[in-house]
């Protein structure tokens, strides 16, 4: 907590510096005992819980490997991001400016990513991506030093399309909040959908957080879609699954969406999300060897059980682990050490997956449904699907 307390309060200087935009160019990093590692996560507020698995993953990944990297102790910084994107830039800054870290990993929330983003531009400090689906990080803004071990928002729904349409289901209603997220999973149900040969009847949203669906649910009905398709999270997707089936709809108008729609929630949407199917890059259910290693042993860790943000932590440390080692722990040699991670195969609980031109992982989508408060694997919807990486100069 002091170490902590100290990251978060001293920083007056670094304040100054990122406020004014004045942030330094490329820094050359003396290569020390130890790699500085610092770690931008939500650790209070609505996604702590999150930060804290993605931080369980990485140190779980890393201890794996006798707890170095390259041959080199770890001196770990950590900030709370608060999931506050208004704050971004500053908070990056502290642990790039003031700490000095050799590798920045972060964040959950994609608005915060926007900040690390333009920090690790003009840093060029290395920069692991744990969760944040936000398009622009691996297109338009990608970055050399910057590698995202998770998926782009529309990833998941690139392979809810076609799984929809060879069940039949023709004509869909697609509803969301308004915002980057929501826009951007749009993109790619959109593209899949259509592609596949479905009409996309009406597109529906309300702002985030709304959680007020009744008049929209009373329209989905009106308009008699062959099935639904969204994209929601969190206790938001709890209440708009209990509310879609309070309002009739289950049963009679089959419910898709981004597998963010049941994760983690299914105690909280109770009996309403039997029959739900979605699409994802992984499942608790999924029933290989490498998975039932890792849950078993992550839960004699941490005493608790994994979820797709701690499998994503844990890439994010396999992907630091065996960049590291292939410099032999100089982060420095960077023209060497980008080329490892770029070439790397990630062994993962969610499937092996490869590293996008763009860097972002390409990997397999398992359509799911939801039995008694699992989320059942029922196939592949998609075989190492990569995103467009549209504007990625790295890409062309």
């Amino acid at each position: 907590m002091t170490t902590r307390r100290l990251v978060l309060t001293r920083s007056a200087a670094i304040v100054g510096a990122a406020s004014t935009g004045l942030l330094l160019p490329e820094i050359v990093r003396a290569q020390g005992n130890k790699v500085r590692v610092g770690l931008m996560l939500p650790y209070t507020g609505t996604f702590a819980q999150l930060g804290v698995a993605i931080e369980n993953g990485v140190r779980m990944a890393i201890d794996e490997k006798g707890g170095k990297l390259g041959g080199r102790d770890i001196e770990w910084f950590k900030v709370d991001d608060e999931s506050e994107p208004s704050k971004g830039v500053e908070n990056a800054s502290r642990l790039v400016q003031r700490d000095k870290v050799d590798v920045l990993i972060g964040t959950v929330h994609s608005g915060v990513q926007m900040g690390i983003q333009k920090v690790a531009r003009d840093s060029g400090v290395l920069t692991l991506i744990p969760n944040a689906g936000v398009h622009a990080a691996t297109r338009a803004l990608c970055a050399p030093n910057v590698f995202r071990a998770s998926f782009t928002n529309s990833q998941p729904t690139l392979a809810l399309g076609k799984a929809m349409v060879d069940k039949g289901h023709k004509k869909a209603v697609w509803i969301t909040w308004k915002y980057a997220a929501g826009d951007e999973a749009f993109e790619g149900f959109k593209e899949s959908y259509t592609k596949a040969g479905g009409t996309i009847v009406k597109e529906l949203g309300l702002p985030f957080p709304n959680v007020e669906f009744q008049a929209l649910l009373t329209e989905i009905a009106s308009l008699r879609p062959d099935a639904v398709a969204c994209f929601f999270a969190g206790g938001g997707a709890a209440k708009f699954i209990r509310d879609y089936a309070a309002a009739g709809l289950k049963g009679r108008i089959p419910l898709y969406g981004s597998g963010f729609l049941t994760e983690g929630v299914l105690d909280a949407a109770g009996p309403a999300a039997d029959g739900i199917i979605t699409t994802m890059h992984y499942s608790d259910s999924l029933d290989t060897p490498r998975n039932k290693q890792f849950r078993l042993a992550y839960a004699k860790m941490f005493r608790s059980q994994p979820d797709v943000y701690a499998v994503q932590g844990y890439d994010t440390g396999q992907l630091l682990v065996q960049g590291a080692a292939a410099v032999k722990g100089d982060l420095n040699n960077k023209q060497a050490l980008y080329k490892a991670m770029e070439s790397a195969v990630i062994d993962s609980p969610r499937g092996k997956w490869t590293m996008s031109k763009a860097h972002n992982p390409v990997q397999d989508m398992y359509l799911r449904v939801v039995e008694n408060k699992e989320n059942k694997v029922i196939g592949v919807a998609a075989k190492a699907l990569a995103d467009s990486g549209a504007g990625c100069k790295m890409a062309a």
